[in-house]
C-alpha cells in the first residue's frame, strides 16, 4: 500500500525519499538491561513516507530497490559509553562507539551507504548498559535518504 501511494504521488516526477528524526525531548535514554531498538519520536521530515515511528517501532522501510545513505548522531553528557548499532533487517551492519571519559557532552556520528531491496528495514539499537541523551535541541538524530533507485 505504501509503495502504491508513493508511485501515485511521484508519477511523472523524480522519486524522492528521505527522513530525519530526533530521539526525544525527555533527556536520558537508557541504560537498559538488554539491547533496545530506539524510537526516534520527533519526525522532522519524512518525504516518501519511508520512516515510521508509530506503534512502538522506529524504522525506515525502503519503498524501492535503491542505494540509500544513512547517518546518525548520538550524544550523552556523563562518563561512560555511548554508541549505536545500525541494522538492516535483523542483521547488524555497523557499530559506532564513544567513550566519554571526562564527563560533559560527548557525541559519536556515523554514516553509511547501503544498497537496499524494496521492503528492507533499517533501524538503530542501543546496546545493553549504554545510554544516550536528547532534549529539544536534538542532540541525537537519525536521518536517511535515497541516493538513486536501482
Amino acid at each position: 500500500t505504501q509503495l502504491e501511494h508513493l508511485e501515485a504521488h511521484t508519477a511523472g516526477k523524480k522519486l524522492k525519499v528521505g527522513f530525519s528524526a530526533g530521539l526525544t525531548d525527555s533527556g536520558v535514554v537508557g541504560p537498559f538491561d538488554q539491547e533496545t531498538t530506539l524510537i526516534f519520536s520527533k519526525t522532522v521530515v519524512n518525504v516518501g513516507l519511508g520512516y515510521n515511528q508509530s506503534a512502538g517501532i522506529s524504522v525506515f522501510t525502503a519503498p524501492v530497490r535503491g542505494f540509500y545513505f544513512f547517518s546518525f548522531t548520538a550524544a550523552d553528557y556523563l562518563k561512560g559509553y555511548t554508541g549505536l548499532h545500525l541494522y538492516r533487517n535483523e542483521e547488524p551492519v555497523f557499530f559506532s562507539l564513544e567513550l566519554n571519559d571526562h564527563g560533559g557532552y560527548a557525541s559519536t556520528c556515523s554514516s553509511m551507504a547501503l544498497q537496499l531491496e524494496a521492503g528492507d528495514r533499517v533501524r538503530l539499537s542501543l546496546p545493553a548498559s549504554y545510554r544516550l541523551y536528547d532534549d529539544s535541541r536534538n542532540f541525537s538524530v537519525f536521518s536517511g535518504f535515497l541516493l538513486f533507485p536501482l
